[in-house]
């Protein structure tokens, strides 16, 4: 697999262009290299300086308990009450035992540009990017309302603080959490500013700030005007640590009709601005992508794999398959039965029953890595198997053998494995002939998936040490890597190698 350059724009919810392409980076992964220096320092602040100020950030803690505890008693959590002019000293008071405490954090100078809107102007905060538990920092400066899990109400300490600002609870025992979460954020909404402000983060999880990926439509729902709000890490070494460019209050955004009848719509022209402003891509990634990247399973994405794209495909032209095991099955055996035959776009179309859209041509072209405008609809079958089974490796490569074993001897060749194995990490080039004499000791040229399966029994590392990335075609010589872990390219870093620290978002 590979990604085409000559890609597709892609369209947004009301059938317009977007100017987007792939991010040049995973924004699911954060690589963070140190020099033996830097490596130094932290050393001797974690035995100096860290002990400091984790005490005086625990006692902040501690000092803000009695005030949030006096305020909270008797409060009700649905019924909207005045702001009197203690409960007003209160939240001036805890402000500034919060901002203590993020200064002996080391967030020492935090700036704040535009203007705060009135919760009777703007409801509704969206923040973005989302990349760090830092980024409760404006929440403790605006003391604004957040949708919470529903067991953090009983997280001592911690929990009366939460129920301070209150939030919206989130339960994950009751099924129908999301829609009454959904409606207790829309009657908040239009109460006319009567309830606090909701902050809302609508990635819905953790990126490395290269991008905004695609906003959840929980926040735009109630159709009311929402207030943007940027958050900047300018750090030159991103340990989101020392300093800290605090929000930036962008102008209140209010719906059109059209938007207020589309909230995805709505998320859209939202996310656009803010990007604007961030000086960032937008991508379609979203938050199911980054459990596919994250999944544990006997192979791990590599870092530039083309199957985030692949995903967010499957996802915009609604390929995903309820019942996934019966479709891939049923996948599996047509594609066989192909035994290899190349199909063109007209043909792909076919085999999953679409139209031929731009969608589709973007698809087709991740898998016609020769760009001689025909694939082997096996490599599709496999890609889907991963994303629709992420932490099934295992399963995903008996398909795939499936689909390649010969009828004589249900075994493949090194090169068939290859084609496997590429694609299910979703990479362009792949060597896999250490992996391959390793499971073939008798040296027959074949291997079957009870031969491959043992040899993972024994191996459960077998990635790790048999798999290597071959040099690619992006301009730029690199190392091998093992795991199928390139190096995450970005504008200012064509060089990295395997010393970086890998530190996945969660």
């Amino acid at each position: 697999m590979k990604l085409p350059s000559n890609k597709q724009c892609a369209m947004d919810g009301d059938g317009k262009k977007m100017d987007q392409a792939p991010p040049l980076r995973n924004p699911f992964v954060h690589v963070l290299k140190l020099t033996p220096l830097e490596k130094a320092k932290i050393a001797l602040m974690t035995v100096t300086l860290f002990p400091i100020r984790l005490f005086i950030a625990a006692f902040m803690m501690l000092l803000a308990w009695p005030f949030a505890f006096l305020a909270s008693v008797g409060s009700s959590e649905n019924a909207v009450e005045p702001q009197c002019l203690w409960r007003r000293l209160v939240d001036i008071i805890l402000k500034i035992i919060m901002r203590v405490m993020w200064f002996a954090g080391g967030f020492h100078w935090l700036t704040i540009k535009g203007q705060r809107a009135l919760p009777s102007e703007a409801p509704i905060l969206t923040l973005a990017p989302h990349s760090s538990y830092f980024d409760a920092i404006p929440v403790t400066m605006t003391m604004a309302s957040i949708v919470m899990k529903a067991e953090s109400r009983d997280i001592p300490l911690w929990g009366t603080l939460i129920k301070y600002i209150r939030p919206v609870f989130v339960s994950r025992s009751d099924q129908d959490s999301r829609k009454k979460t959904v409606e207790e954020i829309r009657r908040r909404a239009h109460s006319g500013g009567e309830w606090p402000q909701i902050m809302i983060f609508p990635e819905g999880t953790c990126t490395n700030r290269s991008c905004l990926i695609t906003f959840k439509p929980g926040a735009f729902i109630p159709a009311v005007p929402v207030q943007p709000v940027v958050i900047r890490y300018p750090n030159k070494l991103d340990t989101i640590t020392w300093t800290w460019q605090g929000p930036g209050f962008l102008p209140v955004y209010t719906p059109s009709e059209e938007e207020k009848k589309n909230p995805a719509l709505f998320a859209i022209n939202v996310r656009r601005i803010m990007a604007k402003a961030l000086g960032v891509p937008i991508t379609d990634y979203s938050f199911e992508d980054c459990q596919l990247a994250m999944a544990d399973g006997q192979l791990r994405l590599p870092v530039d794999t083309c199957l985030l794209e692949f995903a967010k495909l499957v996802r915009r032209m609604g390929l995903k398959p309820r019942n996934t095991e019966k479709v891939l099955q049923e996948y599996g055996n047509r594609a066989r039965t192909l035994e290899g035959q190349k199909l063109g776009l007209d043909d792909f179309a076919q085999f999953l029953d679409v139209p031929v859209s731009d969608m589709l041509r973007d698809m087709f072209a991740l898998f016609d890595e020769n760009e001689n405008n025909c694939i082997d609809v096996r490599e599709y079958v496999i890609a889907l198997s991963v994303v629709c089974r992420p932490a099934k490796t295992l399963e995903t490569i008996k398909l795939a053998f499936k689909m390649f074993e010969a009828a004589e001897d249900d075994a493949i060749t090194e090169t068939e494995l290859a084609v496997i194995l590429k694609t299910a990490l979703g990479v362009t080039h792949l060597s896999v002939s250490c992996l391959f004499t390793a499971i073939d000791t008798e040296d027959t040229g074949k291997v079957t998936f009870d031969m491959f399966r043992s040899f993972v029994d024994r191996n459960p590392e077998f990635a790790e040490e048999y798999l290597h990335t071959e040099p690619s075609d992006l301009g730029t010589a690199i190392a091998n890597h093992t795991n199928g872990f390139c190096p995450d390219f970005s504008p200012n870093d064509r060089d990295a190698t395997a010393d970086g620290l890998l530190k996945k978002h969660n």
